[in-house]
């Protein structure tokens, strides 16, 4: 059996058949771990002794006919904010270089009680600022299918890991389109859910009410898999949403009868890539052919979203980071003369220059003076933006367009023009601030080979007929069954 090459139901089966043993699996990712060294470099830790030690315990309960959970045995690369206890969770920065936090986030419990084997933790964009995985302060990861190109960001890591067969599944977060870009640029399934459809307690927080934890997979059925594991209601987050998980699984392979697809016209023209533009019609027709009613649409303050989004989440940036101050955790300065001296050394040194410039950004936007004309009005364009998508969704079903305009960009290719890497995200963003489900799905290839996604956007807490219509297109073509060659 090809382990690296399957999928997680493949997987699962395979398991619980005794073809292969969890160890079996677990020892076949962390192989190709070894042998990736550092060609895509997509991990900061490798959990070997830990991954193990699971696995091992799986084995032992399925052979005494013990109850297992549903993701019993399968590897999983879990990004670096988000806490795993005893484990290093850095998010990437010199900040937190040496930070092993005394507990779980909730999605980690979550994966361990679902037996869950978690391999390692992911590279990101430090605190997860930005859109190429550029940004971390620790090393550089690269697109599996070109590693001249970026893997996108933040959660680059996990997407570049689940594309190069490193790990089945990858959790990430998602603050402006940082599962689904990265999962476009690698070609992947790459799933936001509804803000508060999972917790965010344990997710080390850089703009609290955008931040949203999701999952990576090969395919749609792992994504669904994974979300059915980390979704339900904590009371440690107070944005978790307290409502019944459904099993999204079990009614992935139902169709939808009569799909209402609204193509959203603002997410196409200037700026967007031919084979990007190409790409996605040919995958909104695959949908024409199944049957569905497509019309276009408008969502006509998709034109503030960039300028709103970064307004909001540099604000909250730099009152969430705030408390990195050299005194309570994290990096401090070796050299000062005072407190307020010890203060500015440590941040200057632990931040890198993305986060202080996000940082800055925020703290402009919410002095005095300032506050009512930029954060206070950047709510209001946000609650309009949320309107926007209301209107539209009592209409059509799902929503469909490209992820990003382009393919992935060559690795230093935008590092000095912030303005451009920020636009990146012109079609993710949205999501983020009407707090909306989206999920990235391959749809073809740019001409120089490089991943192609096409995103899907569905009204809150409608994750199941979002998976449900993913599904649908998928069925259809095989994008998702390619593998890029890593030699």
């Amino acid at each position: 059996m090809d382990i690296t090459g399957s999928t997680t139901g493949q997987l699962l089966k395979a398991m619980q058949s005794g073809s292969v043993s969890a160890v079996d699996v677990t020892q076949a990712y962390l192989d190709e771990i070894s042998a990736d060294g550092e060609t895509i470099g997509a991990f900061l830790t490798v959990n070997s002794e830990g991954a193990l030690a699971v696995a091992t315990e799986v084995d032992r309960k399925r052979s005494r006919g013990e109850p297992l959970g549903r993701l019993a045995g399968l590897p999983v690369a879990v990004k670096d904010n988000i806490c795993t206890k005893g484990l290093a969770t850095t998010c990437a920065s010199r900040m937190l270089e040496n930070f092993v936090p005394p507990y779980d986030a909730h999605v980690t419990t979550q994966l361990l009680n679902a037996d869950a084997v978690i391999i390692g933790k992911a590279n990101l964009d430090e605190f997860a600022m930005g859109s190429s995985t550029e940004n971390s302060a620790l090393k550089v990861t690269r697109n599996p299918w070109d590693t001249d190109c970026t893997p996108g960001g933040s959660s680059g890591g996990s997407a570049a890991a689940v594309a190069a067969r490193l790990a089945p599944l990858g959790v990430g977060s998602d603050t402006g389109g940082s599962i689904r870009q990265p999962a476009s640029f690698c070609g992947v399934v790459g799933l936001k859910p509804t803000y508060g459809r999972v917790s965010r307690y344990g997710l080390i927080a850089f703009a609290s009410s955008l931040d949203q934890i999701g999952s990576f997979a090969t395919d749609v059925t792992g994504a669904a898999l994974l979300l059915e594991t980390l979704a339900g209601h904590d009371n440690r987050d107070s944005t978790s949403v307290d409502r019944p998980v459904p099993n999204y699984s079990a009614t992935l392979e139902q169709p939808l009868t009569g799909l209402r697809v609204g193509v959203v016209s603002e997410f196409f023209g200037e700026g967007i890539d031919a084979d990007v533009d190409t790409s996605v019609k040919a995958a909104i027709d695959v949908y024409r052919s199944l049957g569905a009613e497509v019309s276009e649409v408008s969502l006509p303050h998709t034109k503030y979203a960039v300028a709103t989004y970064y307004l909001i989440a540099c604000s909250e940036a730099s009152s969430n980071l705030a408390r990195y101050d050299g005194v309570h955790y994290g990096h401090r300065a070796e050299q000062f003369e005072n407190m307020i001296d010890m203060y500015a050394a440590s941040r200057a040194e632990g931040f890198g220059a993305e986060v202080k410039r996000r940082i800055m950004l925020g703290v402009f936007a919410l002095s005095e003076g300032y506050s009512d004309q930029y954060y206070l009005k950047s709510l209001k364009v946000r609650r309009l933006i949320r309107n926007d998508f209301d209107l539209v969704f009592e209409n059509v079903d799902v929503l469909a367009g490209p992820t990003c305009p382009t393919p992935a960009f060559r690795i230093g290719e935008l590092v000095d023009d912030p303005l451009k890497m920020y636009l990146s995200d012109i079609c993710t963003i949205s999501a983020n601030l009407a707090g909306i489900p989206g999920v990235s799905i391959p749809a073809g290839f740019s001409s120089d080979g490089l991943p192609i996604g096409m995103q899907l956007l569905a009204a809150p807490f409608e994750e199941e007929t979002l998976l449900r219509a993913a599904r649908m297109y998928e069925r259809e073509t095989d994008w998702h069954r390619k593998r890029p060659s890593l030699g």
